[in-house]
C-alpha cells in the first residue's frame, strides 16, 4: 500500500489519459455503438464484452512486458497492423453497403432473424481490439506513465485493474445507451445517413492504420 501511496500522482494521470483514451470514438467504439443499435443490448453486450477482452489482453501483454518487447518486433507489429486495417475496411463495405439500400423497413433487434450470434459478435470485438497495434503502445504508455520500473507487483495490479474496470464501464455504457428504444427509432429515421457515417469512418480508421508506420 506505500508503494501505491508513494506513486499516486502518475497512477492518477495514468487513469486520466486510460479515461480519455477509452471515451475518444474510435473502431472499438464504432463498432459497439453499431451493433447496440443494429442487434440490440446483448448483442452490444457482448461487442463491448470482447472488445475488453482484448483490452485485458494487451493489459496482461503490457503489465509483463511483453507488450514492450513486441515494439521491438516491427515485422510481427506490421502484420498485426495489416490485419486489423483490412478488417476495418471490411466493416467499412459492409456499412455502406447497408447504406446503399433503400429498404427502409428495418425490424427491431429482437424480431431480426439474420441476428448474429452473441459468441460470434464477441469475437468481432476481441478481434478489432487485438488487431490494432494502438492498444500495444496505449497500454506500453499507462504502464510506463504511471509506475516506475521498481515498483511493486501490487502496484502494477492497481493501476491495471483500476483501467480496465474503467473501460468495462464505459464500454457496457456504450452498448446500454445505444441499445434503447430510442436510440433504435433514431437509427431507423437515418438508417443510411448513420451507415453511411460509420462506412466512412471505419474507412478512414482502416486506411490510415494502414498508411502510418510502425
Amino acid at each position: 500500500m506505500n508503494d501505491i501511496t508513494q506513486h499516486l500522482p502518475q497512477i492518477v494521470a495514468a487513469y486520466l489519459v486510460y479515461l480519455v483514451a477509452v471515451i475518444s470514438p474510435g473502431p472499438a467504439i464504432m463498432a459497439i455503438v453499431s451493433t447496440s443499435i443494429c442487434d440490440g443490448r446483448r448483442a452490444g453486450l457482448a461487442m463491448a464484452a470482447g472488445v475488453f477482452a482484448g483490452s485485458f489482453t494487451w493489459a496482461m501483454a503490457a503489465s509483463i512486458g511483453l507488450a514492450a518487447l513486441l515494439t521491438q518486433y516491427a515485422g510481427f507489429l506490421q502484420m498485426v497492423k495489416i490485419a486489423g486495417g483490412l478488417y476495418l475496411l471490411y466493416l467499412a463495405a459492409k456499412a455502406l453497403r447497408s447504406a446503399s439500400r433503400k429498404d427502409d423497413h428495418i425490424l427491431p433487434a429482437t424480431g431480426n432473424p439474420e441476428k448474429r450470434s452473441l459468441r460470434r459478435i464477441f469475437l468481432l470485438g476481441y478481434a478489432i481490439h487485438l488487431t490494432n497495434p494502438k492498444a500495444i503502445f496505449a497500454w506500453v504508455a499507462i504502464i510506463s506513465l504511471g509506475l516506475p520500473a521498481n515498483a511493486s507487483a501490487q502496484a502494477v495490479a492497481f493501476i491495471v485493474g483500476g483501467c480496465l474496470l474503467t473501460g468495462m464501464t464505459v464500454f457496457t455504457g456504450y452498448a446500454i445507451l445505444f441499445s434503447t428504444a430510442r436510440a433504435f427509432r433514431v437509427y431507423r429515421a437515418a438508417r443510411r445517413g448513420i451507415d453511411a457515417t460509420l462506412g466512412v469512418l471505419f474507412a478512414a480508421a482502416g486506411i490510415k492504420l494502414l498508411a502510418t508506420r510502425i
